[in-house]
């Protein structure tokens, strides 16, 4: 039962003993008795957390015991009564429920792994454990059996004696994680955390990581809503059922308000009280019991309130609603928009869309398959729980404060779903509060921003107009740069996209020689310390070279014009040009390149979807472009908004067929400096 223990292993059996369960131990158990992950985490986690082999084996023995004689199998439910009867009591393991009997003004337990729905209980047993009121939880239960009530008319022989909760309740957890984290680094952490919901992250790429670190969000931050949909079988529920008791998950069908929130009847507060995530499961198929069920969740995502009657009930449990995809993430945005598998009173609705804070890329995540799974160690799922619950109730927002700044294309609604989404990816990375590096906020930002830009896309599809504006940006460091941040499933590989660009790069059209073609190029400008300009392409192509060296001496002609106090001789410029055709001259772009070089000194980026066409001579003067109406066409055909020419092809212009015409902006320039301000972002 050996393992080879690699450098994050040792770590964290160094700081983290008592605390660590090989994960592979795990499945052993998991798949052979009927109870989740955590439960078999909790045993071994008390008698198996040791590197020693021999005290591995040890305690597997004494795991396999108690839970081959205290967990009940299907069919085996007569014969653990039996055991009752004669020995008077029995130990189990077993969700526990409880409600008030109000013809005896009594509380009866469930039990459904015996099927026993009226188990006498004491008030404080109750009391104690309020939460079996709700949703229930799983406990090692004493359960005794009286012969003397049993033949009583209607007398129930089993009581409920004792329970032990399977939760570990230290209170210094965080502290002890918070000093573990000290001896990783963020990736290795990432690492380890991912062991630690049994998944092996050697094998996956950072997009698949970041997705399954979403997927922990809802645990850490608190009134957080998130969509999970993907393709089935990439463990969307197993998170939220398995590993955490703070979780609760709803199978589809029908969620009772009362349940969910309040009941009007007797006041029991509802699951998003009594549990940190309450997880809808397969929601296509939910539906509520009333039909303001929908509102009132609604009211509560926005809020983390709801009313019973007069009073106002606050409560700060996270809704995950998780679904499938019947089809691949492309066709599904062709026929219809990502909230598609949602039920139809969420479907398309904007309102409801716009208080989900993230929508996680579940086609990002792999198949969950052998290989996947780890064999290392990992945190008792038990403890990381536990951490996960008491770091709620910190935020990291004032981390974010001076050090970042959202672009004008969020509302408010959108900085508060990006804040939460930052505030709880850097709990899960940083779990006792601390200095965080650029690059690991950067990382959150940006994770955040897109996972909320893909809400704000799907409701612009919808054809709301207010959802207008998706170009999501930020603004961090002493440069100042803005920064855009895509949805990758948006990103036309043939096509430009209509997101802007980062500043110094531009698409333009190169008119083509004698024997090439018209094609589509990307120029890429950075500029740095130093003096002139140097083409990064190997060989340089003559015709896009001295369309650069023309670029170049206009800069440095009339730099007040256009860099304003910005003195260019003192700039190194890198130039690279990509070609997307079979063109590859990239000849008569001139006035692209002095556009890609101002905007790279001005740290400004040029509109989204924009093309621009041209050439500019030494002279400073526009040269006319041969054939614009291809150009224009070829614009179209790749996806362009706007196409920007010189006023000299406005004429020429006059053939262009009606259907191109409403496709694509054709606007107009006069100089370079008329070009440049016309193409830079507002």
């Amino acid at each position: 039962m050996s393992v080879d223990l690699d450098e994050i292993d040792r770590r964290a059996v160094e700081v983290l003993d008592g605390f660590l369960v090989r994960k592979d131990l795990v499945r052993t158990f998991s798949r052979q008795f009927p109870v989740p992950t955590y439960v078999v985490e909790f045993l071994l986690g008390r008698y198996c957390a040791s590197v020693d082999p021999e005290e591995i084996e040890e305690g597997l023995k004494i795991v396999q015991r108690q839970l081959q004689s205290r967990t009940v199998r299907a069919g085996e439910e007569e014969l653990f009564k039996s055991r009752a009867r004669e020995d008077g009591e029995i130990k189990l393991i077993d969700i526990i429920t409880a409600r008030l009997d109000t013809k005896t003004d009594t509380y009866v337990a469930v039990l459904p792994s015996l099927q026993i729905k009226d188990a006498r209980i004491s008030p404080e047993l109750v009391s104690e454990h309020e939460r079996m009121l709700t949703g229930g939880f799983y406990a090692e239960i004493t359960l005794r059996y009286d012969a003397a009530i049993a033949k009583e008319k209607a007398g129930r022989p089993f009581g409920v004696e004792s329970i032990r909760e399977i939760q570990l309740s230290s209170r210094d957890v965080l502290a002890k994680l918070g000093k573990a984290r000290e001896r990783f680094n963020t990736e290795e952490w990432k690492d380890f955390l991912l062991r630690s919901i049994g998944m092996e992250p050697a094998g996956l790429e950072p997009r698949q990581k970041d997705a399954l670190l979403l997927r922990m969000v809802p645990f850490v931050e608190r009134n957080y809503n998130l969509v999970d949909l993907g393709p089935r079988g990439t463990g969307k529920s197993h998170l939220f059922q398995q590993v955490s008791p703070y979780a609760h998950l709803i199978s589809g069908g029908k969620a009772t308000v009362a349940k969910m929130f309040v009941n009007n009847a007797n006041g029991q507060r509802g699951l998003v009280c009594q549990y940190d995530v309450v997880c809808f499961d397969e929601v296509s198929g939910v539906s509520f019991d009333q039909k303001d069920g929908v509102n009132i969740m609604k009211g509560y995502m926005e809020s983390g309130e709801f009313s019973r009657g007069k009073e106002s009930i606050r409560a700060d449990g996270s809704i995950v609603l998780v679904g499938n995809f019947d089809v691949d993430v492309e066709h599904q945005q062709r026929i219809g928009h990502l909230f598609g598998p949602m039920p139809p009173e969420m479907r398309d609705d904007t309102a409801f869309m716009d208080r989900i804070h993230a929508f996680l890329p579940g086609w990002d995540v792999p198949k969950v398959n052998n290989d996947l799974l780890t064999s290392h160690f990992g945190l008792v799922s038990d403890f990381l729980s536990e951490c996960w619950n008491q770091v709620r109730n910190e935020s990291r927002l004032s981390l974010l404060q001076g050090r970042v700044q959202f672009g004008g294309a969020l509302s408010g609604r959108d900085t508060t779903a990006v804040n939460k989404t930052v505030s709880g990816l850097l709990k899960l990375l940083y779990p006792v509060a601390q200095e965080v590096p650029d690059v690991d906020l950067e990382w959150a930002v940006r994770l955040a921003l897109e996972v909320r830009r893909r809400v704000k896309e799907q409701q612009k599809r919808i054809g709301a107009a207010e959802f207008r504006n998706t170009h999501f940006s930020y603004v961090m460091g002493e440069d100042g740069v803005e920064k855009f941040v895509a949805t990758p499933e948006l990103q036309s590989t043939s096509g430009i996209g209509d997101d802007p660009l980062e500043p110094g790069q531009v698409w333009t059209i190169s008119p083509g020689t004698g024997e090439e073609n018209p094609g589509l190029f990307r120029i890429e400008v950075n500029e740095g310390p130093g003096s002139g300009m140097k083409i990064l392409n190997k060989p340089v192509p003559p015709a896009f070279r001295e369309s650069m060296s023309f670029a170049e001496q206009n800069l440095y002609a009339r730099p007040m014009q256009l860099v304003g106090d910005k003195d260019p001789r003192h700039h190194e410029f890198t130039v690279q040009l990509r070609a997307f055709d079979a063109a590859k001259s990239g000849g008569k772009v001139g006035v692209a390149g002095i556009i890609g070089m101002c905007t790279a000194l001005l740290r400004r980026s040029v509109r989204g979807g924009l093309i621009i066409v041209g050439e500019v001579n030494l002279g400073g003067s526009i040269e006319p472009v041969h054939d614009p109406v291809n150009l224009v066409e070829i614009a179209v055909e790749k996806g362009a908004q706007v196409i920007m020419m010189p006023v000299s092809c406005r004429r020429q212009l006059i053939d262009l067929s009606d259907e191109m015409a409403t496709r694509v902006d054709v606007q107009f320039y006069s100089d370079v400096k008329d070009a440049l301000l016309k193409a830079i972002l507002d």
